[in-house]
């Protein structure tokens, strides 16, 4: 195992819960690096885009892509938002998920912890930023719950 994918499954496993580096990044995926600094940028596997690392904390966000790898692991651990159907299609869009939208969170959820959003139905309809924790997000009526990064229908 490379130096560069016992890196990003440690910052994983760190961020999202044990176990959730392997499953989002398995053998074979390739990096992109900073010209300038050489750190790890971006994360592909069979050139899909999994995640990037953001440059400010070294932290990872999560596309589409790598959501629908580890959603299962997200959804145990507490890392997801339920949304109601009647704003599902905006949020797939990319529009941000309101407070009053949000039917479940899970309890781990802190302001700035990377998040997925699904549907009733469990399925995934975006990822991005929580703006309130997880206890917060279903009982305040008002006020934006996640900035969503990328949405599916985008």
């Amino acid at each position: 195992m490379s130096g560069d994918l016992r890196r990003v499954r440690g910052i994983a496993d760190y961020q999202f819960g044990r176990g959730c580096g392997q499953a989002l990044f398995p053998e074979g995926v390739t990096f992109t690096h900073s010209e300038r600094t050489g750190r790890i940028r971006h994360i592909y596997l069979d050139q899909t885009l999994l995640a990037s690392i953001r440059p400010n904390d070294g932290l990872i966000t999560l596309t589409i892509a790598g959501a629908e790898r580890i959603s299962p692991l997200l959804k145990a651990l507490g890392l997801y938002v339920k949304v109601g159907d009647e704003a599902a299609d905006f949020i797939s869009m990319g529009r941000s998920v309101f407070a009053k939208h949000v039917l479940e969170a899970g309890d781990r959820i802190r302001p700035g912890d990377e998040v997925i959003v699904v549907d009733g139905g469990g399925s995934i309809l975006a990822v991005g930023t929580a703006l309130l924790s997880g206890d917060e997000m279903p009982s305040f009526k008002a006020g934006v719950a996640v900035k969503v990064r990328r949405g599916r229908g985008e």
